[in-house]
């Protein structure tokens, strides 16, 4: 439950496998294309593989756009794209808007090699974790007393962790936000195709069509996509940098040559997103996470256990602040302990993401069976009702925890134990170790 992966729709992709063998160069069917793929390629990336991302990039978002092939440039995953596109924009000691909470890797992603710095724009429950034009126009007006060069606004939509997305009228106004103070705006939307309910997903791409250009710089739009989440397929590493900028195309293509997506993968994934047939169906069974979705957050209700109202992604965001000792993080990070150790469950703390208030956690939902689902429920539902216990009893069962759990004030060194693939700490492994 730590890990948004989707398992959900992998067996349709099991099945398109199986009934396409030519589409592998390692099989009977389709070895007869081994050595026009092994073969060098350009690395622009095989013609094919990106008329296919781009076709499935429009499909993904409904329809309602199209994307331009001679834009995608690929990356090593959507951690590669994400640096890329820094490394593209932004010198060491600039610094970027991002709002909180946020993705726990990003500080590695974006920091430990471009040199770079995020400045969180924290956003709190009291909206519902909203973004608006104002918190960034005083987060930015700081950054300047503070001498810091900020080079543009990163967001992530849908989001991770909320599972939210951003309304029309707020894209809008961010972009105009970024186009008046002449900085970049970078948005990942690699969650677009997992909107399983009202409202519909809106494409920063969109928003161009409907802007005029006294309130849009198109120089300042770029996309980050991945297969990872959409498809379910992180372990392929395909990730996109999608700009509108000519020269960030032309730069993000030459050093793209040090994290390329194999010929092999692209050779399979062209022919698997050329299928329409397949791709429709595929995309249809985004209602699987709603259904997922569903079953959690409703069985948490029974239990008095809230949610923030989210209709994306592979996670929900839970609110626990009533089962803490009191109002802090520390509390938090109790609480967290003695989730993963007394019920065992590996949910998220919501520190872990710079949330400004302590009690939230991520929960993933999309990477486990449905008897899974009920254990957890079944864990959760008697850890709450250990809680329910009288105060004196809680104290004790408290106290004699924290005795055997040894609690560090280090939250984000802590978060390295959300999942065996996340480090969460702006400083590089490398350097630690010398120190």
């Amino acid at each position: 439950m730590g890990l948004a992966e989707n398992q959900l729709s992998s067996d349709l992709i099991e099945d398109w496998v199986r009934s396409n063998p030519e589409a592998s160069i390692c099989t009977l069917e389709g070895v007869g294309k081994f050595k026009d793929v092994a073969n060098f390629q350009d690395y622009h990336g095989l013609l094919e593989f990106r008329h296919a991302v781009a076709k499935f990039m429009s499909r993904g978002r409904g329809g309602k756009v199209t994307f331009d092939p001679d834009r995608v440039v690929m990356s090593g995953g959507p951690t590669g794209a994400n640096e890329l596109i820094v490394f593209c924009l932004a010198n060491p000691g600039d610094a970027f808007l991002l709002p909180s909470p946020y993705y726990p890797a990003n500080d590695r992603d974006l920091q430990w090699r471009t040199g770079a710095q995020i400045i969180p724009v924290h956003c709190n429950s009291s909206n519902g974790f909203k973004i608006t034009r104002e918190a960034l126009e005083r987060s930015y007006a700081q950054a300047q007393e503070s001498n810091i060069n900020v080079k543009g606004v990163l967001l992530t939509n849908p989001s991770n962790p909320l599972g939210t997305i951003l309304d029309r009228d707020t894209l809008k106004s961010i972009v105009s936000f970024v186009t008046d103070n002449n900085i970049h705006l970078v948005i990942d939307e690699i969650y677009a195709a997992t909107v399983f309910a009202a409202p519909e997903f809106v494409s920063v791409s969109e928003i161009l069509q409907e802007m005029d250009d006294t309130t849009c710089n198109p120089d300042l739009i770029h996309i980050v996509y991945s297969l990872s989440k959409d498809l379910g397929m992180p372990g392929f590493r395909v990730g996109i940098v999608y700009s509108f900028n000519d020269d960030v195309v032309s730069c993000a293509r030459k050093m793209s040559s040090f994290g390329l997506v194999s010929t092999q993968t692209q050779h399979l994934l062209a022919a698997m997103l050329s299928d329409d047939v397949f791709v429709e169906r595929f995309l249809a069974e985004s209602r699987s996470l709603g259904r997922r979705h569903g079953v959690f957050t409703k069985g948490l209700e029974e239990l008095g256990i809230g949610c923030l109202k989210s209709n994306a992604g592979l996670y929900f965001w839970m609110d626990l602040r009533k089962l803490l000792e009191e109002e802090t993080f520390e509390a938090e990070m109790v609480l967290w302990k003695v989730i993963i150790n007394e019920v065992k469950l590996n949910v998220s703390p919501g520190s872990s993401f710079h949330c400004v208030e302590p009690g939230w956690f991520r929960v993933c939902f999309a990477n486990m069976d449905d008897e899974t689902v009920h254990v957890a429920l079944k864990r959760i539902r008697a850890f709450v009702r250990k809680k329910e216990v009288g105060p004196v009893k809680r104290k004790r069962f408290m106290d004699n925890l924290n005795l055997r759990l040894s609690f560090s004030s280090l939250r984000y060194d802590e978060s390295v134990m959300l999942s065996p693939h996340i480090m969460v700490s702006p400083h590089s492994p490398l350097v630690r170790a010398r120190t």
